[in-house]
């Protein structure tokens, strides 16, 4: 019992040393938990690249170069086209808060007998185009900011730098690391470790692996359909619709009512809006019968309100770097928690019958009807010992 006892308390100062750790150099582990995560996310690709006859560094190599190009045209073309989509997203604004002071809420006030005021709409645009014209000159702060210092220079391209070197290295030892983390487990627990640690894989995978592809592919969609149907912001309500797909209905929902203003306040016509809601509906059917089904599959994700919690709730202990292990910490709770379920229900506190209950008056009341009273189980012994057969 001592030796349990031991271990207990030495697993709970080793938890308590690693959240300390966490808490104290956040900073510094920040790019190690970036390239972590990709390591993660790309570690099944590189696998199937062994599977070809390729060495573990060659299929490496290979992510590598992949991605490296996939980041290139990212921030060589779709931040800059991205950046002018905001602007003309909130260049749209005033027309936008125009149509609904003079159309929508005169409609509702008649049809529903509605009385509110609106807010000062030209404020709030006077608002975000200031914000949005200081940060278009965001780059430019940042430089002159860290130039005063040539040691804020050199730290900030270090961790840069070390996120990309870190990621090759962990990616290429990443199944060396894994069996060298097993082969440490104490063997009285490795079972029940190795089982959880699967678990946790797969509902981190089924989110993180499953749901970003289909988050994406949806933005995809929703971008492109609304590209075609003429919008001028439509590329970058499709994005945002499809980011935010995570929680159910919610991307579809505000890409809807976010297309439907756009289309009214452009075109001012049935047609445009009716095209709208056909691509979220294209879009859903799609998500539904074809994305989810393929990429993410039978297994169990993170509930997306635990995915929220998560996420808010590391940001706040830890900042960006409780952000990056905000969905790793919330699936290994989930499995710890379905764990800790699945032994409450085997244990004798939830099987436990108890003795019967006593009849109202004790011992000497009288017993209950024959019709409601529990007869006493025969024994072996007695001749009704057989029991009754069930339909």
């Amino acid at each position: 019992m001592n030796s349990t006892n031991n271990l207990h308390w030495q697993m709970l100062a080793l938890f308590v040393l690693l959240v300390a750790a966490l808490y104290f150099l956040a900073p510094v582990l920040t790019p190690f938990a970036i390239a972590a995560m990709f390591a993660y996310l790309f570690d099944p690709l590189a696998d199937q690249l062994e599977r070809w006859k390729l060495s573990r560094s060659a299929a490496v190599g290979i992510v590598f170069l992949a991605l490296s190009l996939v980041v290139t045209l990212i921030l060589l073309l779709l931040i800059p086209y991205l950046s002018r989509q905001v602007a003309a997203f909130i260049a749209a604004l005033p027309q936008w808060f125009a149509w609904m002071q003079n159309v929508a809420v005169p409609w509702l006030r008649e049809r529903f007998e509605l009385d509110f005021e609106m807010p000062d709409l030209q404020q709030v645009v006077t608002v975000l185009q200031n914000h949005w014209k200081e940060a278009g000159g965001i780059a430019t702060t940042i430089v002159a900011s860290i130039s005063k210092s040539g040691f804020a220079v050199i730290s900030w391209v270090t961790r840069l730098v070390v996120i990309p070197v870190a990621f090759f290295y962990l990616l290429r030892d990443w199944d060396v690391m894994i069996a060298k983390i097993h082969d440490l487990l104490p063997r009285s627990i490795e079972p029940t470790v190795s089982r959880l640690a699967r678990e946790s894989d797969e509902t981190l995978s089924a989110f993180v692996r499953g749901q970003l592809s289909v988050m994406i592919a949806l933005g995809i969609i929703y971008a492109v359909g609304l590209w075609a149907v003429g919008l001028s912001t439509g590329p970058l309500i499709g994005l945002i619709a499809g980011l935010i797909s995570f929680v159910p209905y919610l991307g579809s929902i505000t890409g809807i009512l976010l297309g439907v203003i756009a289309a009214i306040v452009q075109y001012g016509d049935v047609t445009h809006v009716a095209l709208v809601v056909a691509v979220f509906v294209i879009g859903q059917l799609l998500e539904g019968y074809v994305l989810v089904p393929r990429l993410v599959g039978e297994k169990i994700g993170l509930h997306p309100v635990a995915v929220i919690f998560a996420v808010l709730a590391g940001g706040e202990l830890f900042g960006f770097l409780g952000v990056l292990l905000a969905l790793p910490v919330a699936s290994v709770l989930m499995v710890l928690l379905r764990y800790a379920n699945e032994r409450y229900r085997a244990s004798l506190l939830y099987a436990h019958e108890g003795p019967a209950p006593m009849a109202e008056g004790g011992a000497d009341a009288p017993l209950p009807p024959a019709a409601t009273r529990v007869e006493a189980k025969p024994t072996a012994a007695s001749p009704s010992a057989v029991p009754p057969s069930r339909a």
